[in-house]
């Protein structure tokens, strides 16, 4: 039977005037990405709805952590309770992403300096609560985890404000995530008396906040979401890279090569089966020559990036804000005394922190003010305060990644040889052992509130100030009667 295709109808299509040409066309064809792009768009629409949705659902809490006073623990105690937390991961079906609005929840962990009164914090959801409770409990059993109320309650949200000002912003990595920062393995020396061995980067940021005076407040915030271990193949690819290999990313014509590439190698193996040797002992001694080749800076970069992918990681947006009366406010020193902490986490070789300055930049600091600079400086405040207050891992830049070794060099309870800031809030002492199940709820423990600690004495004036720093009686989740309140 011979197949005959007419192409007479084409061809008087073809033939039409432009007009009826184009109107043909969109009748024909047309609509095709008008339709994609309205679906698009609806489902858009839909799913960022049924987020917030999900988002106003999820109840939180805001846990204040008191660790003992003596603490000699390296921020290697801290990096394992990244690794436990790292179980929240979760992966989201059709139905709860399309339908639910499920999406992947995450941790904030904060530190706040109010009048110079510094206590650490770690916000949540609800649910994890006990997660939370285990991990911390399991590297500092004399902690103490109280619940408390939002410190960012009693701050303005909308400026101008008449009585406040706020400066701050969001920092950023300067080159691809799978480049590592310093971390605290390199402030750690094995030379000199025990108390000089290891030199805390955080005693910056405990001296800086324990200077602030009477109206002032630092608060410094780090998202952490769970995520899975996919990111670990853009390191890879950046290996690859390096030193000369194919990266690992294909497309679509890639892999049909690829196909046909194997079928032609494996016919090649049935028949000649000592190729496949010498291919390998050559491409063997191309990888050994090309590693030997490599420049020094070369070698470091590869050693530090299959380090880093090695561990565990996490998204991770941070950000701080300096809010003040306006009387006393002192931007200079805060936004220079910040940058200079991140900046102790700098490689030049690597990867370093920088704020993220420029016209689509998040820090409240513009680079051209001529063009409606009052305007643009008061909303990029705004959206601050908004993002901060509502820990927001979509408002600002997008998160970048880090591992547990680089989150716990950034946020963990000082080494107390290092760190002398007298006005950090730490537990007084041992008294009991953690309990031996967790987590424990005991009915009525939260209406007998003990305070004790200067921290803990001023909470009430804090209070009394607008500050919104209070204590919060739980009700569902109390901590273990036998720890103080704050």
């Amino acid at each position: 039977m011979d197949i005959v295709i007419d192409l007479q109808p084409i061809l008087e299509f073809l033939s039409l005037p432009p007009e009826q040409l184009a109107l043909g066309l969109f009748y024909y064809v047309g609509w095709i990405p008008i339709a994609i792009t309205f679906v698009w768009g609806v489902s858009t629409v839909w799913l960022r709805y049924i987020r917030l949705a999900y988002g106003a659902s999820v109840k939180t809490v805001l846990l204040a952590v008191d660790i003992p006073r003596g603490n000699a623990q390296t921020p290697r105690a801290v990096e394992n309770i990244f690794a436990y937390l790292a179980g929240a991961h979760a992966t989201q079906d059709l139905y709860e992403k399309w339908w639910l609005g499920e999406w992947q929840l995450y941790f904030s962990f904060e530190i706040v300096s109010i009048e110079g009164y510094i206590q650490f914090l770690i916000w949540a959801p609800e649910k994890y609560r006990y997660l939370i409770d285990a991990a911390i409990y399991s590297q500092y059993p004399d902690a103490e985890i109280t619940e408390v109320n939002d410190y960012t309650e009693g701050i303005p949200t909308q400026y101008p404000d008449d009585q406040y000002d706020i400066f701050g912003g969001e920092f950023r990595l300067v080159e691809d995530s799978v480049y590592p920062i310093k971390t605290y393995e390199h402030f750690e020396h094995m030379m000199g008396e025990p108390e000089t061995q290891y030199k805390d980067p955080m005693a910056a940021l405990m001296d800086l906040m324990g200077s602030l005076k009477k109206g002032e407040q630092l608060w410094y915030q780090i998202l952490v979401i769970p995520i899975g271990s996919e990111w670990n193949q853009r390191g890879e690819d950046e290996i690859k890279r390096i030193i000369g290999e194919k990266s690992g990313k294909k497309n679509y014509v890639d892999r049909m090569t690829d196909g046909l590439l194997k079928i032609i190698h494996d016919l090649s193996e049935m028949i000649y089966q000592l190729w496949g040797d010498i291919e390998d002992k050559k491409e063997d001694k191309e990888n050994q020559f090309k590693m030997m080749n490599l420049k020094p800076r070369q070698k470091k970069q590869v050693e530090e990036i299959q380090e880093k992918v090695g561990k565990l990681g996490f998204a991770v947006k941070i950000r701080y804000a300096y809010v003040a009366r306006k009387e006393v406010i002192n931007k200079n020193k805060v936004s220079y005394g910040f940058t200079g902490y991140m900046k102790q986490f700098n490689y030049n070789d690597l990867n370093s922190y920088k704020p993220d300055i420029g016209d689509r930049g998040t820090i409240t600091r513009l680079k051209y003010e001529k063009i409606f600079g009052k305007y643009r400086l008061n909303l990029r405040k705004n959206k601050l305060i908004l993002a901060y207050k509502y820990r927001s891992d979509i408002r600002g830049r997008l998160p970048h990644i880090l591992n547990t070794e680089e989150l716990a060099s950034i946020w963990h309870f000082p080494v107390e040889a290092s760190v002398k800031s007298p006005l950090i809030q730490k537990a007084p002492g041992r008294k009991a052992e953690p309990p031996s199940s967790l987590p424990v709820a005991q009915r009525g423990a939260a209406e007998e509130l003990a305070y004790g600690g200067k921290f803990k004495s001023d909470i009430f004036s804090l209070e009394d100030k607008g500050y919104g720093f209070k204590p919060q009686v739980a009700v569902r989740h109390e901590p273990p009667g036998n720890l103080p309140i704050v």
